[in-house]
């Protein structure tokens, strides 16, 4: 995140595939939660960090009807100093958008209830449930 934008990926294959994110992924056995964002991040697009830049907003837990393998627990961070430029992966597309533009319409449903609200500096818990196809949110609570 820089001043007034934040860098979005465009998810090139796998689940997610076609939508935008932030970047991530899972823990590898022995690795700390905040290492595996900085492993991702360097993956994914390009750029490093260090442990004590990434700010803890939240956590959120997703499941869907019918598709335990689906559900998933997200560490949200937020990262405003790195080294390099995001740069495209075989994974990931970042782009820079303006933090009043950002393309709700080509992301996760429920990026729109929370990534708002952690932008504007809260820190957040909640839990999405979804349908069987990840395209209806069936309810949701956040705090």
């Amino acid at each position: 995140m820089k001043e007034g934008e934040i860098c979005l990926a465009m998810k090139k294959r796998d689940f997610g595939v076609g939508k935008y994110n932030g970047v991530g992924g899972k823990v590898k056995d022995g690795e700390t939660i905040e290492n595996a964002a900085l492993r991702e991040m360097e993956e994914e697009i390009g750029v490093t960090s260090e442990v004590r830049h990434l700010e803890g907003v939240g956590n959120l837990k997703f499941y869907f009807n019918g598709k335990p393998e689906w559900n998933q627990h997200m560490h949200i961070f937020i990262v405003k100093n790195w080294n390099g430029e995001p740069r495209e992966s075989e994974e990931m597309k970042p782009e820079w958008y303006k933090i009043d533009k950002i393309p709700f319409d080509e992301m996760w449903l429920d990026d729109i209830y929370w990534l708002p609200r952690v932008l504007e500096g809260e820190k957040i818990c909640g839990k999405f449930y979804f349908n069987e196809e990840g395209d209806k949110i069936l309810n949701y609570k956040l705090t």
